[in-house]
């Protein structure tokens, strides 16, 4: 007895049946995920090494090259492309597709223990690496300007509250900061004036780094308690750097503004991002591979909106120096 004669012969059994995976598909289709592209995990690493003030020929022949014939001798390689820039270098490594993205992990992980030993002593910040998806891409942007707030308190709201609370939502992979403003002290040293003074610029570095130090001062050890010190002395803004005493000559000190501009500024300047033609802090969103994004963005958008008022007084734990 074939299917058409079944079906056929028994009216019901098939209404039924029909009905059946009629019912099935509704209730399938609302568990379809929504998303643009297929969830394709390719075996690929990202290498991250920065070098503060070395330029984009430095950062290729110094730190990039090293790294790259190290990261040659992995097996499993497909392709290797890296680009250099002011300080900074971005080597993409991506493996066959049979190749465990944790075992390659692994072996960038040695090689880059290895490719340490021929980068240049100056580079104090060791190489990182993390896992990326060529595939992935941001499913929501949100701008954060302010009319009367700079842009150092606003990336420190959006960096630090707004992108850790959206991370930890259903869904949501990892949170990118565009433009990223961090709040430093820049020391900007005329040389004509500081020779005048026989002073050197690695004695301006060397007393500014001891000038706001944060190591531990130490303990108290009383026959019935114990007191621990703790030093309150921070700076966190330009004009408590000017009057840093650099050195003495002929018995008088010299303070850190008769020889540099200091000036409350960000970490770098040299990067930026716009929206609508205003200077702004941009958040990019990722959503995990197996997340639906409409319901990722819906979240986001429930989340976030309340909250992107900047607080006026933000609290600051220190100003890094640059």
């Amino acid at each position: 007895m074939t299917l058409s004669e079944t079906c056929i012969r028994r009216p019901v059994l098939t209404t039924l049946v029909t009905a059946s995976l009629i019912v099935l598909g509704i209730f399938g289709y609302r568990l379809l995920p929504v998303a643009a592209l297929p969830a394709v995990d390719f075996p690929t690493i990202a290498i991250t090494a920065t070098l503060p003030g070395a330029s984009a020929e430095t950062m290729a022949a110094s730190v990039a090259s090293p790294i790259e014939r190290q990261l040659s001798t992995i097996a499993g390689v497909t392709s290797l492309t890296s680009s250099s820039s002011l300080g900074l270098s971005t080597i993409t490594i991506q493996f066959d597709l049979n190749r465990n993205i944790d075992g390659a992990a692994l072996d960038v992980q040695t090689a880059l223990t290895v490719a340490a030993r021929r980068l240049p002593i100056e580079m104090t910040t060791p190489p990182s690496f993390r896992k990326v998806n060529p595939g992935d891409f941001p499913v929501l942007y949100i701008s954060l300007n302010s009319d009367t707030q700079p842009l150092s308190v606003v990336n420190e709201y959006g960096e630090i509250t707004l992108a850790q609370q959206i991370s930890q939502l259903a869904g949501v992979a990892q949170v990118l900061v565009y433009g990223t403003q961090r709040f430093a002290v820049r020391v900007q040293v005329d040389p004509v004036a500081a020779a005048a003074r026989n002073i050197s610029l690695e004695d301006v570095h060397s007393v500014v780094a001891k000038a706001n130090s944060n190591t531990p001062v130490g303990t108290l050890y009383g026959p019935k308690q114990t007191y621990t010190l703790v030093a309150s002395g921070a700076m966190e803004k330009a004009a408590e750097y000017r009057k840093v005493v650099v050195a003495y000559r002929n018995g008088a000190p010299v303070y850190l503004e008769q020889i540099a501009r200091v000036i409350d500024s960000v970490e770098n300047d040299k990067v930026a991002s716009w929206f609508n033609d205003n200077r702004a802090i941009v958040l990019a969103i990722q959503r995990q591979p197996d997340a639906n994004t409409i319901a990722v963005v819906d979240a986001v958008r429930s989340s976030s909106t309340p909250s992107l008022t900047v607080p006026r007084s933000p609290r600051r734990t220190g100003a890094p120096l640059r």
